[in-house]
Formats: C-alpha cells, sequence, structure tokens
C-alpha cells in the first residue's frame, strides 16, 4: 500500500506541477509575445523622412529600426533579436520563465518564445490582416 501512496503522490504532484508550471509559461509566452510586438513597433517607426516628406515614399531605414527595437527591449528588461528584411522589422524575444513544482522531477525552468513583425504604413485606412 505504501509503494501505492508515493506513485500516486508523485503523479499528482507532476500532474499540479504541469497546470501550474504550464500556465506560468503560457504567460510567460503571452508577455514575450506582446514584447516582440512592441518592440517590432518601435523600430518600425525609423522611417526616411526626408524622402517621406519629398515624396510621400515610406522606406525604412534598417539600422534605425534595429536600434530602435533594440531600445525598446532594453527598456522592458527583455532580450531578444531584431531583423530586418526590406521595410518588415522582426524581433523575437525570448525568456525563461522558473518552474514552482516542476523543480521536483528536474525540470528548473521553460524557455518560452515571443515573435513579432511590423512594417511602416503609409495611414491607416482600414485594417489589415
Amino acid at each position: 500500500m505504501t509503494a501505492f501512496v508515493v506513485v500516486l503522490t508523485t503523479g499528482i504532484l507532476a500532474l499540479a506541477g504541469l497546470t501550474l508550471d504550464g500556465g506560468l509559461a503560457l504567460a510567460a509566452k503571452v508577455r514575450a509575445s506582446g514584447q516582440a510586438e512592441a518592440a517590432a513597433r518601435a523600430g518600425a517607426q525609423a522611417i526616411d523622412l526626408a524622402a517621406y516628406r519629398a515624396s510621400g515614399t515610406v522606406r525604412l531605414m534598417p539600422a534605425q529600426a534595429v536600434a530602435g527595437a533594440q531600445a525598446h527591449l532594453a527598456a522592458e528588461g527583455a532580450t531578444g533579436t531584431v531583423t530586418v528584411s526590406g521595410d518588415t522589422v522582426t524581433v523575437t524575444v525570448t525568456a525563461s520563465q522558473p518552474t514552482q513544482l516542476l523543480g521536483l522531477v528536474g525540470i528548473g525552468a521553460l524557455r518560452v518564445h515571443g515573435r513579432g513583425s511590423a512594417h511602416p504604413q503609409h495611414g491607416v485606412t482600414s485594417i489589415n490582416p
């Protein structure tokens, strides 16, 4: 009977750990995605103002876009990578969520990733999917 209780207790703790730590990991993933999207929007604001004023052309300045996105990540205390491809700024945030109960079975942290991208717009006339 004692072995059964030990196995049952271990199983219940593992399921509770999956529930609690899975929820915390999901919340961390949502937070990382929000940070990545906000940083991408901050980077997409780096447009060439001279070209815009001269001809109305919205053109992204890649070096300033990367710097703006990295500055936004730093202000939020997040770490990630920023890439610029054409007129799109893409940010990937990676975070580590410490576990509460899964640490009892040897899983000390869960890694989560969030990704966001943005590109400059010439005015907003409708919602783009």
